[in-house]
This record gives C-alpha cells, structure tokens and sequence, in this order.
C-alpha cells in the first residue's frame, strides 16, 4: 500500500504543544477498520481521524473517527483537526464554511483565521442521572452527594455524563479510580470566578489510551447547550481544561441564536508520511 500523507494537530489551544493533539490520515482508502483501530492504538492519542472521499455529495470530505477503543460517531476536537488538516492539504472553503460528513451526518465547521469553529450536533439526551448511578460514580472521585450540584446526561453522540461541582480547586485536585466510571464518559465542570474562562473542565473515560483528555469538543458542546438552557451563560463565553495535564486548552462558546458553535485555535505540529 501506498504512503500517505499524516497529521499531527494541535487543537484548542494558542500556545505550542499545550492543546489536545489529533492525528489525521489522509486519502485513507484501502484502509479496513481493523486498520483504522489498530492505527488509532498505535498513535496513542484519544482519537486519530481517517480522510475519505466524501460519501454525500454536498460535502467536502468525509471523516472517520477512532479512539483506542471503537469508531466515534461524533467528536469535537478531531472534527476541527481534520478540517484544519484538510485545508493545510489544498481544500478550500465555501464562504468561509467547510462541511463535513461523519457518522451523526453533516456537520458544518467554520474558518476564522486561526480558529475552527464547530456547529454543535442534535441532543441525544438531556435528563437528570438517576441517583443510583450518581451514587455508584462518586466514590471513583472520592466526591459526596453534596459536592455536586448538578448531574446531567450531556450526550451529543459520545456518551458524555456531566457532573458539576462548586468548587473548582477540588475540581483539579481530583484522582479518579478510572475502573470505576462503569464504562461511562465522565465530564465534571466547576465555575472560574475572576478567570480568564467562565467554566473549568476536566473529561475522563476509563480504559482508553488518553484515560483524561486534555480538551474535548463533544463533551464541551453538550455542557454549552445545557448551561446556556438553563441561564448559567452567556451567548459567547470561554472554558478551560486540561489545566490539571498541565495543558491550556480553551474552547470558545458562541450561540448565535440558530447555532451553537464550538472553537479554537488549532495548529500543525507534525506533517509527513504514513507507511501502512
């Protein structure tokens, strides 16, 4: 099989190697999906994305996205690598707008300068946690019934649980048991008075090569919509993560009344060539 040509993304973060890096491989056909996952264990990144042909002919390519575990339907942050990977190899923008085919369908990704915006996808689901799940998921954090304040469903396509706590210092300083996130995404947030974001995140998903991801765009767009439907922000704001990783993520929040976007800069790091 040919050589192909390889990417390594910086995503959501303006400072060098301090984001959540994203492997894409281009032209990836003759690739199985045995390939697909043995590659995306290989790299040991949360996730690696394969360019195809797209298979929908309003889009401009098509994606598929694999962590070490299984194919992703839907995922944020390689959603913006693969874009920005896509342009830096010749592909043009309509209007400022690329469009992109994944397993949820299109999805359309805004070009701003540096920045690779996201249009979040559909809900899947929305509803409070049962309490019985919440009580079988706080010992792996060592967190009380009381720390958290909010439990939520924040699934877009992933999966995602979120929990909130009040306290953003016992957000970092926490040392999860990841055998006992029964199997589920788990994202926790907490406010950031007087920071340079309004929410600081952290994301764990137990048994994955990347067991906390530095900066997630599934997980961030789920918590976005549920915080703007509930009042807890405003139109455009800013989150955090990966600080606990020593990383400086920062995903941009804008609605704008039809659409809920979800940004950031994003930067080559690594190009070459694949040999499969």
């Amino acid at each position: 099989m040919r050589a192909k040509r390889f990417t390594l993304v910086d995503v959501f973060s303006a400072e060098a190697f301090r984001g959540n890096p994203v492997a894409i491989v281009h032209d990836a056909d003759g690739l199985t999906d045995d390939d697909m996952l043995a590659l995306a264990r290989w790299t040991q990144l949360s996730e690696t994305c394969f360019l195809l042909p797209p298979d929908d002919p309003r889009a401009d390519y098509r994606v598929r996205i694999f962590s070490s575990l299984r194919e992703m339907p839907f995922a944020g942050h390689p959603t913006l690598g693969a874009c920005h990977a896509w342009l830096a190899a010749g592909g043009q923008a309509r209007d400022g707008e690329v469009l992109q085919s994944c397993a949820v369908g299109l999805v359309r990704v805004r070009v701003e300068g540096r920045q690779r915006a996201f249009a979040a996808p559909p809900m899947l689901r929305t509803d409070a946690v049962d309490e019985s799940l919440v009580a079988a998921i706080l010992p792996a954090f060592g967190l009380r019934r009381d720390e958290v304040l909010h439990a939520r469903w924040v699934d877009n396509g992933a999966g995602w649980l979120a929990l909130m706590l009040g306290d953003r210092a016992r957000l970092l300083g926490l040392t999860p048991d990841l055998a006992g996130l029964q199997g589920i995404p788990i994202g926790l947030c907490a406010p950031w008075p007087g920071g340079d974001a309004l929410f600081e995140v952290r994301a764990f998903i137990g048994g994955d090569a990347v067991p906390e991801d530095p900066a997630t765009g599934s997980l961030n767009a789920g918590l976005a919509r549920w915080l703007l439907d509930q009042g807890m922000a405003p139109p455009s704001f800013v989150i955090a993560q990966g600080t606990a990783l020593g990383r400086a993520g920062r995903i941009h929040v804008r609605s704008d009344g039809t659409d809920l976007w979800i940004g950031g800069v994003c930067s080559t790091r690594v190009e070459g060539q694949l040999f499969p």
